[in-house]
């Protein structure tokens, strides 16, 4: 589908973002808004937008009834993707009220930190599985006023607090009287909370306005036309700002119908059945696509891989501008349409963000047809900064800055950005939050960039801050030194650039490591005792230990162990003994990609 109705709802009309939800159910009440699996069915059920917005008027009288609920409190939201997500935001946001949104798969720890620090007042979650993960912070959680879950479970003695949706709705609604009473929100008021990782362990709160969220939204649509007709398929977290502007509020503003995928394990399935025109990922999702279609073809003969190889170089000079030979049009059908059918078939637009995709990924599916746009931004500006035009697509940048994006080079060639997209700052951080906005309204990106024919390209980090493959961003500075202090590691390097998950390359101080190898029956002094597995594991271990107290990113998967001190004598430490990252990865580049193909 290349052309469709475009019904795009501004900002000025919105005003707040629940505006923007009720202009669309005025403008467009019975069109389908959502498709969801229903597991008790078995089956994919749909809401219109007029369906959806009744939902959501239940649970405003529900939240409205709560004592001592005023606008500007915090509630927080900790489900996987599905219409509830989305009916339960737009109720609070409807009130004023501040919507704090947590990964399903966080450590119970990080999950009470950030609701002590947010203050948040009511936590809605999945169902008893959920109550469980959280049991070991229970009497944290009776701090909030309710504890609410859309299945229906039991909290017992343990959340006395907790009731399911459904009853929650239904004894609010008996006792509520007379017509809801909206906040109306106003543009630069708070509307959300979002927790990104810190370079302290702990996360911090970016604050995002109404204004903030719909200016982004809006701002990318001259380049990205979208239209009623669209399919969204949701299957990145909406705790995540990219799948939550780009996958939720931008259909609301175009009118596009969102499927929420049932996992990423289902995907695949997912996409052959719900047929979206539009996909949100990370780069890892087309990785792993790509990986498999690598792999399936080593088990081809040699002329069907000839021919796909053939097939990508063809498209790939057509991507370019060029032709795609004679042989195109039978290339394309032999090859191209055959994998772009795996993908449902109607994919007009795959947007990537969240880290960097490799060129030969990126190359490999534009090649065959797939109209992939790589983005950039940060949550900090809501999230969007810059994004690929299809007709201007290259994909070593992450596009031209989208419109009312102010961006420029700044000291050591630091990307900066300013605009309406731009945080109001840290929750309850000042500093932080001064370290990074100047005076003059410039956020401080910490990426290194240069920018030519307006296409943005990022060329390294001022901080070196790991972006995994999924977008997570993780300090590894710090969790190297709460590493380091394990009397059996000297030194430690954590790995994990574009890479789907972290490792670690460390230095065993070698008069600890003599006692724990002879404890695993090995000779400390024989080379092959440093890839023993058992060593391997103890070591993984203890840097488990040492990383408790961070968030859940912090998992090492896989060490490489070593007695050889990394020092400045072998130039891998600068005189003021900090450790040259980079020049530690290149030489131990072979020993690196021994660490993620066992996995």
């Amino acid at each position: 589908m290349q052309k469709g109705t475009l019904d795009i709802i501004s900002p000025d009309t919105a005003v707040n973002l629940h505006g923007l939800f009720r202009e669309r159910v005025s403008r467009t009440p019975k069109a389908i808004a959502y498709r969801y699996f229903d597991q008790a069915a078995q089956r994919w059920l749909e809401l219109s937008w007029e369906q959806a917005y009744a939902e959501i008027e239940k649970i405003q009288a529900a939240l409205q009834r709560e004592e001592g609920l005023k606008a500007g409190d915090r509630v927080a939201v900790m489900l996987r993707n599905c219409p509830q997500w989305v009916m339960f935001e737009q109720a609070a946001l409807g009130l004023g009220l501040v919507v704090v949104p947590l990964y399903t798969n966080d450590r119970a720890e990080n999950v009470a930190y950030v609701l002590q620090d947010a203050g948040v007042k009511i936590l809605l979650v999945e169902g008893q599985e959920t109550l469980d993960i959280l049991a070991p912070i229970a009497a944290q959680l009776r701090n909030l006023i309710r504890l609410v879950t859309v299945q229906d479970a039991d909290g017992g003695d343990t959340y006395p607090h907790q009731q399911s949706l459904r009853q929650w709705q239904q004894a609010e609604e008996a006792g509520a009287a007379g017509a809801l009473a909206l906040a109306e929100p106003r543009p630069d008021d708070l509307a959300t909370i979002v927790y990104t990782s810190g370079t302290t362990g702990r996360p911090k709160g970016v604050m995002l306005s109404h204004r903030n969220i719909l200016s982004n939204a809006h701002s990318a649509l001259p380049k990205f036309p979208i239209y009623r007709e669209d399919l969204f398929l949701s299957f990145l977290p909406l705790s995540h700002m990219l799948e939550r502007t780009l996958g939720y509020y931008i259909p609301v503003m175009c009118g596009a119908t969102v499927a929420f995928a049932r996992s990423v394990q289902d995907l695949a399935e997912d996409l052959l059945t719900q047929r979206p025109t539009i996909l949100i990922s990370v780069p890892r999702i087309y990785e792993r696509v790509y990986n498999k279609i690598m792999a399936g073809l080593e088990e081809k003969p040699p002329l069907a891989r000839k021919l796909f190889h053939a097939t990508v170089e063809a498209g790939w000079r057509r991507f370019q501008g060029g032709s795609g030979g004679l042989a195109w049009p039978l290339l394309k059908r032999l090859v191209a349409d055959k994998v772009m059918a795996k993908l449902g078939g109607r994919l007009r637009l795959a947007i990537c963000g969240g880290a960097p995709i490799s060129l030969d990924v990126a190359k490999t599916f534009l090649g065959l047809g797939l109209n992939l746009i790589q983005g950039y931004g940060l949550t900090e500006t809501s999230p969007m900064v810059s994004g690929n035009p299809i007709d201007d697509n290259d994909p070593t940048s992450v596009g031209i800055p989208f419109e009312g994006v102010e961006v420029r080079i700044g000291e050591n060639d630091e990307l900066l950005v300013r605009g309406e997209l731009v945080m109001q700052g840290y929750w309850n951080n000042p500093e932080a939050t001064r370290e990074v906005i100047d005076e003059d309204g410039w956020l401080h990106t910490g990426d290194k960039a240069r920018i030519e024919n307006h296409h943005i390209y990022i060329t390294g980090r001022l901080k070196d801050i790991i972006v995994l493959s999924n977008g997570e961003k993780v300090p590894p500075a710090d969790m190297e030194m709460a590493i380091a202090l394990d009397p059996l590691i000297e030194q430690v390097l954590v790995i994990g650039e574009g890479r789907p998950y972290l490792t670690a390359l460390v230095v065993l101080e070698r008069e600890h490591w003599a006692k724990e190898a002879a404890g695993l029956g090995l000779d400390p002094d024989d080379p092959a005792s440093l890839q023993n597995e058992a060593a391997r594991q103890m070591v993984c271990e203890r840097i488990k230990q040492s990383l408790r107290d961070f968030p859940g990113y912090a998992v090492i998967r896989a060490v490489a162990l070593r007695l050889e001190p990394w020092s400045i004598d072998n130039e891998t430490l600068t005189p003021t003994l900090k450790l040259r990252r980079q020049v530690i990865i290149e030489q131990n580049a072979e020993l690196i990609e021994q660490l993620y193909s066992g996995h």
